[in-house]
């Protein structure tokens, strides 16, 4: 049986969210304290008492959704379970790469956040307010969304910024193409073509600015080679290799999150159970559709734990 932990990305985040695998495992508590001393704020009160429309800020909800999914890798870790031993390879969504990637060791827990930080600021001011748009198209071949999206764009931008599968991909760029494009795919035959309430266009041609500053922050962090090979979403492949993982991160910005490719990837390279570890089922759902022979299981509360530490003993 070989094991992969997957971590979510934006959209997973509740206020509460890792409070109980706080309040039960001070390993976990010390991951929350970790990222408030550097951030220099108290993101953990947030995390646990909102407003709900503050933490789903972009710049709160990346090291947020990153500090839960490693509380969660923490407390597994203070029962004796390791990483190293246990899981094959590791991926994200996303934010949720970094916060695979901290799991694994190639950055510190602090750094993560700096780096999110950063990165949610520098995505959110990579486009004026209103100017770019997402959307989510249900049910259309990605041929035909690529041909709407082609249309849609002429000067301008729009693309796929996620293969999420399960027949769902998202739609990203500049607001008027993505509302046009999203137009083609109803009459190309989408079941349902829905603009996103999202604050920027993530993972589209757009968000090269925020590339530029990715690329500088990760220059001036400590690396080290991860624990367990980390799989790409860009590239869909493994790699221990830090400097190929900065690149990769680099080009994730901009490209897209091909995670329906990764799920498969896992299928065809051994891979039985995918365990989500943070917030949310997000991650579980999507795999179920895409490969109904991968078990999945989810680790976000103190409970989950404990279940999980029993099947993967």
């Amino acid at each position: 049986m070989a094991v992969a932990f997957t971590f979510p990305g934006q959209g997973s985040q509740a206020v509460g969210m890792g409070k109980d695998l706080a309040d039960t495992f001070p390993e976990a508590r010390k991951v929350f304290e970790e990222v408030d001393a550097a951030l220099g704020e108290k993101l953990s009160k947030l995390i646990w008492e909102g407003p709900e429309e503050t933490l789903t800020l972009t710049a709160n909800a990346q090291p947020a959704l990153m500090a839960v999914s490693l509380a969660a890798i923490r407390a597994l870790e203070s029962r004796g379970f390791s990483l190293k031993d246990k899981v094959a390879y590791v991926a994200g969504h996303s934010l949720g790469e970094y916060s695979a990637l901290a799991a694994a060791g190639f950055v510190s827990v602090a750094d993560a956040a700096r780096l999110l930080r950063i990165r949610g600021n520098a995505m959110q001011a990579a486009v004026p307010a209103g100017e770019g748009a997402m959307a989510a198209i249900i049910g259309l071949e990605q041929a035909d969304v690529e041909d709407a999206c082609a249309e849609a764009s002429q000067g301008s931008t729009c693309q796929i910024a996620n293969d999420n599968g399960g027949g769902q991909l998202v739609i990203s760029g500049a607001r008027a193409a993505v509302e046009l494009a999203a137009k083609l795919c109803t009459e190309k035959g989408a079941k349902r073509a829905l603009m996103l309430q999202v604050s920027a266009p993530f993972h589209s041609a757009l968000m090269k600015p925020a590339a530029e500053i990715m690329r500088e922050a990760l220059a001036g962090v400590t690396k080290h080679a991860p624990v367990v090979p980390v799989v790409s979403n860009v590239s869909v492949t493994p790699t221990n290799d830090p400097d190929e993982i900065a690149r990769r991160l680099v080009e994730q910005v901009t490209g897209r999150v091909r995670w329906r490719e990764t799920v498969e990837w896992f299928g065809a390279n051994g891979v039985t159970t995918l365990y989500e570890i943070g917030a949310g089922k997000v991650l579980s759902g999507l795999a179920r559709r895409i490969n109904r022979d991968i078990a999945t299981g989810a680790i976000g509360t103190a409970a989950d734990v404990e279940v999980a530490l029993a099947a993967l003993a």
